[in-house]
C-alpha cells in the first residue's frame, strides 16, 4: 500500500508503541488520529508529529466510532492499529483470596474486546473505499504479546486477552478477505514502554539480558518499522509475528 494521502488510526498512540507508529506513519505522509484516554499525553504527541488527537475509550463504541469518522474526515481511512491496553499482575489465588473477577474482565474488555471494537467499525469504513492495486482497501494491525503463548505467573488475565488477539487474526482475514482488507497481529517481547522505562535501570539490564538476540530490550521503533513493513507487503495477512529477539518467558 502507498502510505502518502491516506489516513491511519492508531489506538494508545499517545505514549509507548503506538506514539512510535504515528509518528513514522506521519511520517510517511499519512493523516493520523491518536484515539487515546491519556489527554494531556495525546495532545502533546499530536501536536509533536502534526497530527490529531481525539479522546476515545476503545471500549465504547461512540467514542471509537467517531475517531474513526474523524480519520476518514481527513483522507481516505486504509489504516487502524490497535495498542491500546492494560497489563495488571494477579495470581489466579493469591494471599488476599481469588483473582478478582472485575479485574479479569477489565483487561479482556480492554484489551480484547476494544481491539475487536475498532477493527470491526474501521473495518466497516474501510470496505467502502476505492480498492487499491489487488483489490487492497485498507490494513488492520492488532497488537498482542508473548504473553499469549508463554504467559507468566500473575499473568492469566493479560495472557488470555492477548491469546484471544491471536486467536482472532486468522477468522478476522477471512472474514474481511472479500472487502480487501489484510488483518494481522504482532506480539511483542519486552520493550521499552513507559511501565518498563520507569523501573531502575538494573532491572531494565536484566531483563535485555533474557533476549537472546539482541541481548536489550525492544525499541518502539522497531514494533513502528514491522507496522510499516505489513502496511506495505500485501501477501503477509491472517497471521501473527512474534517481534521478541527469540525470548521465551521463565515462569517469572
Amino acid at each position: 500500500m502507498q502510505l502518502s494521502g491516506h489516513s491511519a488510526i492508531i489506538s494508545g498512540g499517545a505514549s509507548g508503541l503506538g506514539r512510535a507508529t504515528a509518528a513514522l506513519l506521519a511520517s510517511r505522509g499519512m493523516r493520523v488520529v491518536i484515539a487515546d484516554l491519556q489527554e494531556d499525553a495525546g495532545r502533546a504527541t499530536a501536536a509533536d508529529i502534526g497530527c490529531q488527537f481525539m479522546r476515545c475509550d476503545v471500549t465504547q463504541a461512540g467514542d471509537v466510532e467517531a475517531a474513526v469518522q474523524a480519520a476518514n474526515a481527513l483522507a481516505p481511512l486504509r489504516v487502524a492499529v490497535s495498542c491500546a491496553g492494560i497489563a495488571p499482575a494477579a495470581r489466579t489465588l493469591g494471599k488476599q483470596g481469588p483473582h478478582a473477577l472485575e479485574l479479569f474482565q477489565r483487561v479482556i474488555n480492554i484489551n480484547l474486546v476494544g481491539s475487536f471494537n475498532l477493527a470491526r467499525l474501521a473495518a466497516a469504513v474501510m470496505a467502502q473505499q476505492t480498492p487499491l492495486e489487488d483489490g487492497e482497501r485498507g490494513v488492520i494491525v492488532n497488537t498482542a504479546s508473548v504473553a499469549a503463548f508463554d504467559g507468566q505467573i500473575g499473568q492469566a488475565a493479560y495472557a488470555a486477552s492477548k491469546a484471544g488477539i491471536a486467536g482472532m487474526t486468522l477468522p478476522l482475514a477471512r472474514d474481511l478477505s472479500r472487502d480487501g482488507i489484510r488483518v494481522m497481529t504482532i506480539a511483542p517481547g519486552i520493550f521499552e514502554t513507559p511501565m518498563l522505562m520507569g523501573m531502575p535501570a538494573e532491572v531494565q539490564a536484566a531483563l535485555g539480558q533474557m533476549v537472546p538476540f539482541p541481548q536489550r530490550l525492544g525499541r518502539p521503533e522497531e514494533y513502528a518499522a514491522l507496522v510499516e513493513s505489513i502496511l506495505t507487503n500485501r501477501m503477509l495477512n491472517g497471521e501473527v509475528i512474534r517481534l521478541d529477539g527469540a525470548i521465551r518467558m521463565q515462569p517469572k
